[in-house]
């Protein structure tokens, strides 16, 4: 162990934290780090979670959606000076705006090793069916300028698929110290363990994500339109919040219309999200792009079959035809014909079910992925 044993994660909020950095914390602790997660808010019962993992919450000031540029560099100021004062041996960032700034503020608290995380390239790099929008357009080419002017300065960027680094690095010609794969954060296989369903004669499929354009939701709920005018009785359950902020989100009105009529359940967000993972037959994601998604690697975990987009990050979860089914994006016909194929074949729901479960165990078994994070970032 290095004298100085302080490591820095930069996020978003602490419930993120919680959500996406727990198992690497834990692995961090254990062998003897002190971990400093910085979090953009300060909800006391969410640094609470932090602190009980052995890890010290720190806040920061951070503009999600903010383009000023006087505001950017007046806060990565800030930061800089919160990082030089821990000063640590290391410092992660991750996500597309701490990536840049909390990589930059390192970089000037001259901070020996320097990591930046994408876990997906957010919605200016996410293709739509009519095309970018101008103000999408514009924000995009800024985040590129600021991708070439920080990710050079890190040690190493780390991807979690392989179509990122070529959609952000090669196509804009950003030079980079070294790229990683990681693969996939990881679940960890005892809290989502797997377990058998057998199918009922009424299936349920199951959608988890925000209700937002680029998650699918509208496929979602279009295939789920075209499978009850054969099969009504389906279910088709929506777990996930609303965004009012984001144009592209299904309103309450909306979902109080497809409740009323019956063509989907929606319980909202939930606490017990691996019981309602395990009273599905089916988990569908019809995303437009992801990194890889967290939902579909612990459904992956207890063990269903799954029905998602062929597009960056998806492709990663599903080998076509063995554990589910690859559907082109935008295609709700598509996604509705594989919803019907495991109607009609229920006992290739158990089959693809533990097809999946031995995916999750090859490849996201959160054990052996923070062991190749530790690898990868040197500890």
């Amino acid at each position: 162990m290095k004298q100085n044993n302080r490591i820095l994660l930069i996020g978003t909020t602490a419930e993120c934290v919680y959500n996406f950095r727990k198992d690497l914390i834990l692995a961090l602790v254990a062998k003897g780090y002190r971990v400093y997660a910085f979090t953009t808010d300060n909800i006391p019962s969410e640094l609470e979670k932090i602190s009980a993992l052995g890890a010290t919450p720190v806040s920061y000031v951070f503009n999600r959606g903010g383009l000023n540029p006087l505001d950017e560099i007046k806060n990565t100021i800030i930061l800089y000076k919160k990082i030089k004062k821990i000063n640590p041996h290391l410092v992660l960032s991750y996500f597309a705006k701490p990536a840049i700034f909390g990589t930059i503020a390192a970089k000037m608290a001259k901070v020996p090793k320097i990591f930046a995380m994408l876990e997906g390239l957010g919605y200016t790099f996410t293709e739509q069916p009519e095309g970018l929008s101008t103000k999408t357009k514009f924000i995009k080419k800024s985040q590129i300028t600021l991708f070439k002017l920080s990710l050079p300065l890190a040690d190493g960027v780390i991807f979690l698929n392989r179509d990122d680094p070529k959609d952000l690095l090669e196509s804009n010609k950003i030079q980079v110290n070294k790229i990683h794969i990681l693969g996939g954060i990881g679940v960890d296989l005892q809290d989502f363990s797997y377990s058998v369903k057998y199918p009922e004669k009424d299936m349920s499929f199951l959608f988890i994500g925000r209700l937002l354009k680029e998650k699918g939701i509208h496929e979602f709920v279009r295939a789920a339109k075209i499978v009850k005018a054969q099969y009504p009785n389906t279910r088709f359950i929506v777990l996930g919040g609303i965004d009012d902020s984001n144009l592209g989100s299904l309103t309450e009105i909306e979902i109080r219309k497809l409740v009323e009529t019956n063509l989907i359940i929606y319980p909202g967000r939930v606490d017990n999200i691996i019981e309602w993972i395990e009273a599905c037959d089916v988990f569908i994601l019809p995303s437009y792009r992801e990194g890889i998604p967290k939902s579909t690697q612990e459904v992956m975990a207890i063990g269903r079959p799954v029905i998602t987009t062929d597009v960056p990050g998806c492709r990663e979860t599903v080998i076509d035809g063995v554990n589910g089914f690859l559907v082109p994006r935008w295609n709700p016909q598509a996604l509705a014909e594989k919803i019907i194929y495991f109607i009609e074949h229920p006992d290739k729901i158990i089959q693809m079910g533990k097809e999946s479960y031995k995916l999750a165990q090859e490849r996201f078994d959160s054990h052996k992925v923070n062991e190749r994070m530790l690898n990868i970032l040197g500890l």
